[in-house]
């Protein structure tokens, strides 16, 4: 088996220290918790520094309250507000190039920190933790909760109910990481470093952890990831729940079996047409 690829680890060159300017590089992108690099193993290399700067603004214990005309009040550290989605300068850069938010109301939160691609829609409820990263155009469906640092790629769909795990410590271990034109399927949950390649469409009720095992198959091969390297889902993968047989006459006798996770087949145009969003749902 070929092990999942590694992610390298480097200093960010920021230097910001202030928690609004932290905020602001991270909504902005310039600061991310983990970016593309095709000269890292892997093609992703984690940001210390970014991390460790997100983890500076939980250090203040202080909290302020906010009152939103009576419609909404919450109290939270001083450092984590929310994000300012109709008047901040992303959202009007978005509203410009024509390809506005759509925040529908219903109680989502996204936090400050949140970098939010042109052309995203979020449907009520869902959170969006501090660092992640929101590509272009992607759907957060209902019920969706995208963990602190998560990195999701352009065009993904994320169906109803899709827990996306956080990590902010240690500093060095890789978000969970989706690539482009990904579906991730209602009630699936990517937790622990685990790394989803571009177009892959993972069914209904899929969990994968970094250190799962992924079942290969069209290729017969079991894919494990370790702490160190967390499962890389394969580019263009069609995943669906299955079952593995449990070893030992206990569980032999009572039928016993585990949940698993198996590659069933690699994606074609009837994958994507069953996949595809309506263009009016964006």
């Amino acid at each position: 088996m070929t092990p999942p690829a590694a992610v390298s680890e480097v200093e960010s060159p920021s230097g910001l220290v202030e928690p609004g300017d932290i905020l602001a590089a991270l909504d902005s992108g310039t600061l991310r918790a983990a970016r593309p690099d095709s000269d890292a193993p892997g093609g992703w290399r984690v940001d210390l520094v970014a991390k460790q700067a997100i983890l500076a603004c939980f250090a203040d214990r202080a909290t302020r309250d906010w009152d939103l005309g009576g419609a909404l009040q919450f109290r939270d550290r001083v450092n984590l507000p929310t994000k300012d989605l109709l008047t901040g300068p992303e959202a009007r850069d978005a509203a410009a190039a024509g390809r506005p938010w759509r925040i529908v109301p219903g109680g989502t939160s996204v936090r400050a920190g949140v970098r939010l691609g042109q052309g995203v829609v979020v449907m009520p409820p869902s959170f969006v933790n501090i660092g992640a990263w929101i590509g272009d155009d992607v759907m957060v469906d209902s019920h969706v909760l995208v963990g602190s640092c998560a990195q999701i790629g352009d065009r993904v769909h994320l169906a109803a109910g899709v827990q996306i795990g956080g990590v902010l410590e240690p500093p060095g271990a890789r978000p969970v990481i989706v690539e482009d034109d990904a579906f991730i399927g209602a009630n699936s949950g990517l937790f622990e470093g685990l790394l989803i390649g571009r177009g892959a469409v993972l069914g209904a009720g899929v969990i994968l952890t970094g250190t799962s095992r992924l079942f290969d198959l069209v290729r017969e091969r079991v894919l494990e990831g370790t702490p160190q390297e967390p499962l890389a889902v394969p580019p263009g993968s069609v995943v669906i729940p299955g079952v593995r047989q449990l070893d030992g006459p206990f569980a032999r006798r009572h039928g016993l079996g585990a949940s698993t996770a198996l590659i069933v087949k690699d994606r074609d145009p009837g994958t994507d047409a069953r996949v595809a969003l309506e263009a009016a749902l964006r």
